[in-house]
This record gives structure tokens, sequence and C-alpha cells, in this order.
């Protein structure tokens, strides 16, 4: 790869407060980025300019596209070949990037900066184990072949992996999720850099190991005194983490400042924007659909008079459309803030898309009937020794227009259980699953078109179960002629179909790689409700979206279920996205229900301990729970109970207790008991 050159700048500016620089781990100065595509070069950075300094934490955030990975890619010169930075200045730990040979380069990225990516399975070699590609890393760093392999076990502790000399043997098929992305982390740290990177590292954990991977960045932050560069579409996660935050539209920095000043007081309609779009913590379906941010992000390159967000804003203007507004600079309680808006002083002002009303519910019976039923319900894989039982007497009842959501860490069943459903597993001898009342055939093969349309699916990623070959005309049209094969050539059923879901007529004969994630998703939605079916699961159909495009995928779920009474079995790791959506909740741990009933009673408590952990994101060790399911006689949970009360709950299995309304317990405490000692942690944490 030949070196990046920028163009010559008339000026060297740096950014707002920043000093000469020379201090910073990280430096933009007036970035521009372009990519040549189709003949024609097109920006996808404009004018960037922001500053890291040593030991601080930098929020980066955006919809997808907004160019939040690019900034990443260009700091460490590893845009594609197609790409280049046509204007400004990067600086990493005061060397100028743009100027280094090659030789300098590769020192750089090996000994100061590193960086983690969204998907820690992508980052590791499959065939080479924990110790070798972590010695792999040392040695880049400047360590000798002896020196590195003696050093993997001392950093594998120091990113919280208990057992180092297993996993240091073990290879990345044979981790979970978290402590794959805790020996990425480790692998990032050998050099001791003082940047780290981190791209959406916390995109598809749960709870609890998300909790445990930010609290270990956290710690890692102070201890090796290096600078983080965090880019994250979870809202949550940047006000956690970051001390200042920026937030990136269209490749332009339109909002910066102390993280603490842009959440309460967004100066940008934009941020306002996303802001409002998460799930407000007690905000339910109920009370009306979540804030969405109309419009969509203009093409890479599309050239606007104006401000670049006009054409979404619900603030703008004639003079919005015309003139472009400058970075307007002001003081803020924790620091300087910028934000590039004419009306940045009443941003917060922002109409909302959808005013907040009661949703009008689809008229359903009192006691609506039960539509699917699981009845004990088991799931073993593997034989003998290696058995593991993925589920363990598990029964559901899931009622006309209502949603189940369904809770719990990687590894607890949720998606078991939703494949048993399906016909995709069969469950173990004993259990049976019925559809109104009647047995359901164990085997999808072996069902009928009826219960076939009955029960549908809308995955996590839409790119699952979407042809990339075909146009979205074709793969609706095909999902129609599945499930009414009678009814094939009726394109007001297309069109409908299409309209629910608010997919553009213009987009009929896109392909699947032409549309965003969000659009994507709408497709998806389309072809599961192509032929009306009774109940729809969803496995964490929100969970790679951004908050913008969630909000407007949990308003769609929620307007189909009232205007068509199906039923949903909602999965998802987002306790506040679940709160919102679902109507009663179930929590599984190890395979087992822990906790069931109505979602607020649930959420308000009393609540089991382990949902109580899920609640405050508490870390538990995913090794450690595999082997509660293998050998616990007692309780499921015991081994990493903060409420356990002795041997009882290693000895007997508890049986559920009632905590009034149809919400259901299952542990030794009493309720009554469960709900002094819960509120007293409550009030405890408040007081911190």
């Amino acid at each position: 790869m030949s070196p990046q050159r920028a163009a010559p700048l008339a000026t060297f500016e740096a950014p707002f407060g920043s000093g000469s620089g020379g201090g910073d781990a990280l430096m933009l100065v007036g970035l521009t980025v372009t990519y040549r595509t189709r003949g024609r070069e097109r920006d996808v950075l404009t004018d960037v300019s922001l500053r890291i300094r040593h030991g601080e934490t930098y929020g980066l955030v955006g919809e997808s596209g907004c160019g939040k990975s690019t900034v990443a890619l260009a700091a460490l010169r590893y845009l594609a070949r197609n790409g280049r930075v046509k204007a400004g200045r990067i600086a990493i730990a005061g060397q100028d990037v743009l100027t280094l040979d090659q030789v300098r380069l590769r020192a750089l990225r090996a000994n100061t900066v590193s960086m983690v990516y969204q998907d820690p399975a992508s980052a590791l070699n499959p065939s080479l184990t924990i110790a070798r590609q972590l010695s792999e890393a040392f040695e880049a760093a400047g360590a000798s072949a002896g020196e590195a392999l003696a050093q993997v076990p001392e950093m594998l502790e120091r990113v919280r992996i208990t057992e180092p000399a297993r996993v240091m043997t073990s290879y990345p098929h044979q981790l979970s999720g978290g402590m794959q992305q805790r020996v990425v982390i480790a692998m990032a740290l050998a050099s001791r850099p003082a940047l780290l990177i981190l791209d959406e590292p916390t995109t598809g954990l749960d709870a609890t190991v998300e909790a445990e991977v930010l609290a270990l960045i956290a710690q890692l932050r102070t201890e090796f005194g290096m600078a983080v560069l965090l880019i994250s579409h979870d809202l949550g996660v940047i006000g956690q983490m970051c001390d200042r935050v920026g937030v990136l539209y269209a490749g332009r920095l339109i909002e910066e400042g102390a993280t603490r000043d842009v959440f309460a007081r967004a100066r940008h309609p934009y941020t306002v924007g996303l802001l409002r779009c998460l799930p407000a913590r007690g905000r339910s379906k109920a009370i009306g659909p979540l804030d969405t941010i109309p419009g969509e992000l203009p093409a890479p390159g599309a050239l606007l008079g104006g401000c670049i967000y006009a054409p979404r804003c619900r603030l703008a203007d004639a003079r919005c459309r015309e003139q472009a507004p400058p970075p307007h600079r002001m003081e803020a309680p924790h620091g300087e803030r910028m934000a590039r808006c004419h009306y940045h002083e009443r941003a917060i002002e922002l109409p909302l898309a959808e005013p907040a009303q009661a949703s009008a519910q689809a008229a359903t019976a009192a006691d609506p009937a039960v539509v699917l039923r699981a009845i004990d319900v088991s799931r073993t894989f593997g034989r003998g020794a290696r058995a593991v039982r993925a589920l363990d007497g598990v029964s559901i009842e899931l009622r006309a227009g209502e949603t189940l959501g369904l809770v719990g860490e990687s590894g607890s069943g949720k998606t078991t259980l939703a494949k048993l459903l399906l016909g995709l597993y069969a469950p173990n001898a004993g259990g049976r699953v019925e559809l109104d009342g009647e047995p359901l055939p164990a085997r999808v093969g072996r069902r009928s078109a009826r219960q076939l349309e009955a029960l549908r699916l809308v995955f996590q990623h839409p790119d699952a179960s979407l042809n990339r070959a075909l146009p979205v005309r074709r793969l609706i049209a095909r999902a129609l002629a599945r499930t009414s094969p009678s009814r094939t050539n009726e394109p007001t059923r297309l069109e409908a179909l299409l309209d629910a879901v608010r997919v553009p007529a213009r987009y009929l004969t896109a392909r699947a790689h032409q549309l965003s994630g969000g659009l994507k998703q709408r497709v998806a939605i389309a072809q599961a409700f192509a032929g009306e079916p009774r109940v729809v699961v969803c496995d964490e159909p929100t969970s790679a979206l951004d908050v913008s495009v969630q909000a407007a995928i949990l308003n769609l779920l929620a307007r189909l279920q009232r205007e068509r009474g199906v039923s949903y079995l909602f999965i998802s790791h987002d306790l506040d996205v679940v709160r919102y959506l679902a109507d009663r909740v179930m929590v599984l741990y190890a395979g087992q229900v822990v906790e069931t009933g109505p979602a607020d009673a649930l959420f308000g408590g009393p609540c089991h301990p382990y949902t109580e952990t899920l609640l405050a994101a508490q870390t538990l060790r995913a090794s450690d729970k595999m082997d509660s399911r293998a050998s616990s006689a007692g309780c499921i949970f015991s081994a990493h109970c903060p409420r356990r009360i002795g041997a009882i709950c290693d000895e007997q299995a508890p049986p559920f207790a009632e905590a009034g309304g149809g919400h259901r317990i299952r542990c030794h405490i009493p309720v009554v008991e469960l709900r002094t000692l819960q509120a007293a942690a409550n009030t405890s944490r408040a007081n911190v």
C-alpha cells in the first residue's frame, strides 16, 4: 500500500481547545475521505476535526453509513484501495500518520495503536490455539517467541479470564462470544498502545457479558493510561463509558462535547432525535409509539445545498435549506461544546414525529384464547458424558394478540426454544407443542400448510433470510406464493403488504444488498407476514440496528400486532426493548424457567435473583453457567446467586411461588422477603 498523502492545507487549524496537539493520542484536522466508485469520487467524510487526549474515552455515534468506521480506518490507513484521504491531517501520539513510510507505519500499528472489531470471531484464526494467536501479538510488539508465550497467561488473567491454562489450549470456536472478545482485547493490549480503537465491541453480547466487557475496558484504560475511541450505535454504552462524544451525520461532525452535557441537553436536532428513539425506562407500547427520525441518510457524495440534515429535520426552514450552518461553539458545565445548527439553542424543542398518545389496542376477548402452548418440553444435545440439556422442562402459553418476551444470557436456551416451537428441533420424549389446542408435529416437514403459515420467523440478521439475487418484488411474491399458492397473481396483496411494513414502491426493483439494514428488516418482516401468521417468532430482530431504525421497527411490530391480532415470541438481550414491547416476560437460565409474569410486575419487582442480576447487569462467568447446568441438583442459579441462603439452594430445586397477577418466581426465598431485599438494594444503588 502506498502512503496516502493529503492535499496541502492553506492553514493548519487544530480542533477547538486542542492546543498544539502534541499531547493528544489522536487528532484529526479537516479530514476528508473519498471513495472512487463507478468512475467518480464520492466524499464519505467531510472536514472532520476532533481530538482525543491521553487517558480519555471518546465516543463516536451516528447511524450506519454515517462514516464512524471510516474514521477509524482512515486513522490507521486501512482504507480500501478505492479510498483515499483527500484533505486533512491525522496524528497519533504526535506522529503524522499520512507522511509515514511503510516501515514506520507498521511500527505505529504494532506499538502505538490497536483496534478491536465488532465480531471477535472474524479477528481470530479458527485453526490456531489462543496461546499461539496471543503470543503472535506479543512477538509483533518486539518480544521473542519464548518471552511472548510466557506473557500470555498473565495477559489472559488481566482481561479476567479465570482459567488461562485451559483457554490457552482452546480454539476460538470452543469459547463463548464474551470470552472471544476478551481474548481479542488481550491481543490488542499486548503492545500497551497509546490509543485503543473499539468498533462496536459489545453488539450481540447479552447484558451481563456486555457489562463485564465494558467494566474491563474501563479498568484497563486506567491501568494502561491509554486513550480509547469507542464507536457504537448504543447510546447507553456511550453514556456509561465516554468522557466526550462526537455525533457524525453523513460524514460530518455535527455535534461534540462532554457526554454529560450532550446527553442532558443536545444542541443538534439529529442528536435530539437519536436520544428520543431510545425506549425510555418504564415506557411501554401502550403509552404510544417511539419517536423516530423520518427519511434516510443522503447517498455518499450527494451534493446538497444548505444544512445536510435539513431534508429530515422538523425544525428546518428556508435558511436551513440554503445556508450551511457553521460550527457554533459555546461554553457548557463540563467543557466547550460545538453544534452545526442554525437553531442550536432551541434544538431540544424539536417536535415529535408521532405525538405521544395511548395506542388503541386491538379488540380482544377479556380472556384471549391460547394460540401456542408448549408443555414440559426439553431438548438434549449430545450423548453420554457429553450430553447437555439445553432446555429442561419448559412450559409456555402464548395468547392471541400477546407479546411474550424471552430473556436470558447467551446459552440460556432462548433460541433453542424458538427452534423447537418452529419444528427445527424435536423435543425430548414426554414434551409436546400445541397450536390452537391441537398437537403440532415435532418436525417442520410433517406440518400442514396451515400450520406452517401460522408460525413464522424474523431473524436477527435479515441477510440470513433474503436471497441476494432477487429483487424485493420477487422476494415478497415468493413468500405470498408459498403461503397462498392459489392467489399468487394478486399485485394488490403485494402492494398492501409493502405498504403495511412501510417499504416505498421505488424499492420493488432493488436487491437486498442495495437496501439499508432497516429496509432489509422491513422486507424480512413482510415475508413473515405474507401468509397472515398467528404467531411470529422474533429472534433479536433489532440488536444489530441503529437506535433510529430500531425505534421504527418496534413501532412497526406494535402496529402490525394491533391491526392483525398476531402474537409475538420476542427474544432479546435488550431489556428496555423487551420492557417496551412485551406484555409478559419469561426468564430462562441454563435451560430452565426461573421467572415468568406480566412485564410491569417483573420489571417492577420483586424478581428472581437472576432477573435482578440481569437488570443490574452484573457479571457471570460463561464456563460456570455450563457447569451448573450439568451438575446442580438444587437451584440452577445457586452457584452465582447473590442471595443464596444456604445448603437448601444447592440440594433442593425450588418450587414456583406466586407473586400475584400471574407473576411466578422459582426461588426458596419468600416473595415478601425478596421484595424487601431488592427494595433496599435499589435504594442503596440510587444513593451511590
